[in-house]
């Protein structure tokens, strides 16, 4: 929500920000020396340096694909919250694990991403990896790919952090890659989740786009699990939201709310005036 904002705060104060989202903890780790310290002084928000002095051509987050990667797409809209929430490797609680189920969780962490470390979007992939055990990889412009792997437990990312530059013990099982198996990838599919196309649309736009994206989906999350819309009316939704409120330059924490507020009346607003018309549109997804 506040993006550039943070990284002047960070600057001004002379703090320190670090990562701790497993997917940004683990490009961070794969970062030069020297690329970690502007990151941690927040120098690396709104600027190209990774790509212009560092030689990194572009960042793919990875994403399990949650609970309905296989499920046929016309039972989309029939399943249920507890459904939604029951992600295959992570426990995170209800929100973000239906936020994973859409995708819309790995949207965020592309906004999230570019902010971190002064990147575009075009510069932020994503993909499928059901084992969820590769987090990232970092390609840099000479064809080398860096990568962190490791059991998805979210103590590691913790334990990175808190030991910077250091490293501590953290009490994750080791990752044995004789017992791996086959590592899979794959292109998220558009149809499967919508919602990845919304976060880069609002990644793009910049300003207030992405507190808007934001206080709209979790108005969507909430009335989906309160049974007011079915799972496939998240993405409209949504989109209704940020199709009524133009993106504005923002620089105050203030100013920031009031957008959020603004996008929450508008999505209350459209559940309940068209809640007809988002279920019809749920269906035809």
């Amino acid at each position: 929500m506040m993006g550039g904002v943070i990284g002047d705060a960070v600057q001004r104060s002379g703090a320190q920000i670090l990562p701790v989202d497993s997917e940004h903890n683990a490009v961070f780790q794969c970062l030069p020396p020297k690329a970690q310290q502007l990151c941690v002084s927040g120098k690396l928000f709104g600027s190209r340096v990774l790509n212009n002095k560092f030689g990194i051509r572009r960042i793919t987050l990875t994403a399990s694909g949650g609970p309905f990667l296989n499920t046929p797409l016309p039972e989309l809209s029939n399943v249920s919250p507890a459904q939604a929430a029951a992600h295959p490797k992570w426990s995170m609680g209800r929100k973000i694990s239906i936020d994973s189920a859409t995708l819309m969780n790995k949207g965020l962490e592309i906004i999230e991403a570019c902010v971190l470390f002064g990147l575009d979007p075009a510069d932020v992939d994503v993909v499928i990896h059901p084992q969820s055990l590769v987090h990232c990889l970092v390609e840099y412009k000479d064809g080398s790919i860096l990568t962190q792997m490791g059991n998805p437990d979210m103590r590691t990312p913790i334990a990175a952090a808190l030991g910077f530059p250091d490293r501590l013990t953290s009490g994750t099982r080791s990752l044995d890659i004789c017992e791996m198996g086959q590592l899979t990838f794959m292109e998220p599919s558009e149809e499967r989740y919508p919602c990845l196309s919304l976060a880069r649309q609002a990644a793009e736009a910049g300003g207030t786009a992405p507190a808007v994206l934001n206080a709209a989906n979790e108005e969507a999350v909430l009335a989906f699990c309160e049974g007011r819309i079915r799972f496939t009316g998240i993405y409209p939704l949504v989109d209704q939201t940020m199709q009524c409120l133009e993106p504005e330059q923002s620089t105050t924490l203030e100013s920031v709310l009031s957008v959020d507020r603004k996008a929450r009346e508008v999505a209350r607003s459209l559940l309940g005036c068209k809640v007809s018309v988002l279920s019809t549109q749920a269906v035809n997804l």
